[in-house]
């Protein structure tokens, strides 16, 4: 239960920190990205995971790099979800998507340690 606390904290203090370098990707406060990174979360799980299911041959033809895509389409489609949460196009919601897996290796490493 901490694991999941501190990794959607982590998720939303990275959307955060992207909002301040990334032209087109905005979140307007801490209360914006706490949502938004639970939105995030729930679709991943959900439609994110159906996704990844129908797409996985093109996932293994690419290595996994398919995957940053459902990531991105994930949180573009949270942006319209999420009042004071805008993602400006593909080119951002990459990025993010790039983001926020680093973030999820790191907690999941950070875990193992513990």
């Amino acid at each position: 239960m901490m694991k999941l606390l501190i990794h959607w904290l982590l998720s939303a203090v990275t959307l955060l920190v992207i909002s301040h370098f990334l032209h087109g990707f905005v979140v307007r406060g801490l209360e914006p990205a706490l949502v938004a990174a639970l939105v995030i979360g729930l679709l991943n799980a959900t439609l994110g995971l159906l996704l990844k299911i129908i797409t996985f041959p093109i996932t293994i033809i690419t290595l996994g790099l398919f995957l940053l895509v459902i990531n991105a389409a994930m949180i573009l489609l949270a942006a319209r979800f999420v009042p004071g949460f805008h993602v400006a196009g593909w080119i951002p919601a990459l990025w993010g998507a790039v983001a926020l897996a680093l973030v999820g290796i790191a907690v999941h490493a950070g875990s193992k340690r513990i």
